[in-house]
């Protein structure tokens, strides 16, 4: 736990879900109505640092987190990723997925998808 950490001092009034290794939250400058993240209890940065069992939990509780958007916003799709470091573009130094619901048209045209953080390489079709 990292008292420095927005994510390791949650009021409990934020969580949606959570177990005894990882719990779920809405994002609190969301990009699209629903966006969630889900977020290890353990303070540890980089996916790549995360034990076996908070993985599984974390993955476990993606699903969770799909089924509680499904219910209140109805999205038409989904992207799901991770900032891993800061060239990445991880701002808050403990790991968490988005879970970011997409809708029919809030995109002009969302292929590529994830591929748009590099923008001169996402179009390759």
């Amino acid at each position: 736990m990292s008292k420095d950490c927005p994510f390791c001092t949650l009021p409990p009034d934020r969580m949606l879900r959570q177990n005894k290794l990882a719990l779920i939250i809405r994002d609190a400058h969301p990009v699209s109505p629903g966006h969630t993240l889900i977020i290890p209890k353990r303070h540890v940065a980089s996916y790549f640092e995360a034990s076996e069992d908070e993985k599984a939990t974390l993955w476990a509780l993606v699903d969770v987190a799909k089924e509680l958007i499904e219910t209140e916003f109805k999205p038409a799709a989904y992207n799901i990723g991770i900032n891993d470091g800061p060239a990445a573009g991880q701002t808050v130094p403990h790991l968490h997925i988005h879970l970011i619901p997409r809708y029919e048209g809030d995109r002009e045209d969302p292929r590529g998808g994830v591929r748009w953080v590099i923008p001169d390489k996402a179009k390759y079709w």
